[in-house]
């Protein structure tokens, strides 16, 4: 992989492929969640956090299979795809380990829990970086002229 092809991809078009993500998931999740709780999932104060083992398995554990099954076969999401990014390893370029994405998606947590700076935090790092791909090892990139063609004028 030749590095001058690159780039990093920064916050703003992360934000966008996480908004895409997001949506995606709601899509797959919501209808199964009503299917087996209803609407007042939604409502009722005393499902608490988790409404029981199903919404655990719904909520927690399926996004966490897909999204990590979507890094170690496309090394994206369907958001980070939509923005031509992936996820590589930091050092060498290369795809990252199954570990390094286990441990990047269990990271994103690390990156969330104070006020989400570790996932702010992409926007000031010099490499694009959140905590979660620190911790991880990972950068995210974008090939560098993934925009449309340039435009060309014939000469009168």
């Amino acid at each position: 992989m030749e590095s001058d092809e690159y780039e990093y991809s920064g916050f703003w078009v992360r934000a966008g492929a996480t908004i895409i993500d997001t949506i995606l998931l709601l899509l797959i999740t919501t209808p199964i969640i009503v299917t087996v709780y209803g609407w007042s999932y939604f409502t009722d104060e005393s499902y608490g956090i988790i409404a029981g083992p199903a919404d655990f398995l719904i909520s927690w554990v399926l996004p966490a299979i897909a999204v990590i099954a979507f890094w170690m076969l496309k090394q994206a999401t369907p958001g980070k795809m939509a923005i031509s990014s992936k996820i590589v390893d930091a050092t060498t370029g290369n795809p990252a380990s199954t570990a390094q994405l286990i441990g990047r998606y269990f990271a994103y947590f690390v990156s969330a829990i104070p006020l989400c700076l570790g996932i702010i935090w992409v926007a000031f790092d010099k490499r694009k970086q959140g905590w979660h791909d620190k911790l991880a090892g990972t950068v995210v990139i974008k090939k560098t002229k993934t925009g449309p063609e340039p435009v060309k004028f014939r000469n009168t």
